[in-house]
């Protein structure tokens, strides 16, 4: 009998250490950096975690893909990609059924916008 419940002690601890999130959201740092953000370092895994699994080529999703930059950037300056991630009022709340993104990964992509969405 003490087998079984040694058994489903390990089972169950297992089991709980196979929930997967984001390191961002486990360990928040104190403070977010919007200084020098690039695109390929900061804007586009934001996307590839956030957007890319509905907003693909494949799925198309609302007819939508974020895949390359040239993808981004259509939707940067009639405000889609912005007004989205922030839920703002007329904008399509995205991620779709989900949380919104935090506060830090929005003021990164609103920084990457503000200074020209280069492709950097």
């Amino acid at each position: 009998m003490n087998k079984f419940f040694l058994i489903l002690a390990i089972v169950v601890v297992s089991l709980s250490s196979c929930y997967y999130d984001s390191e961002e959201d486990l360990y928040p740092s104190a403070g977010c950096s919007t200084e020098n953000v690039s695109f390929a370092n900061d804007v586009k895994p934001i996307l590839l975690n956030s957007c890319l699994s509905c907003h693909n080529n494949v799925s198309l999703q609302g007819n939508i893909t974020l895949e390359s930059y040239d993808d981004v950037l259509s939707y940067v300056p009639n405000g889609l990609l912005l007004g989205s991630i922030k839920h703002d009022s007329g904008y399509k709340a995205m991620p779709q059924n989900a949380t919104k993104l935090d506060d830090c990964r929005i003021s990164k992509v609103e920084a990457w916008i503000t200074a020209g969405a280069l492709n950097n």
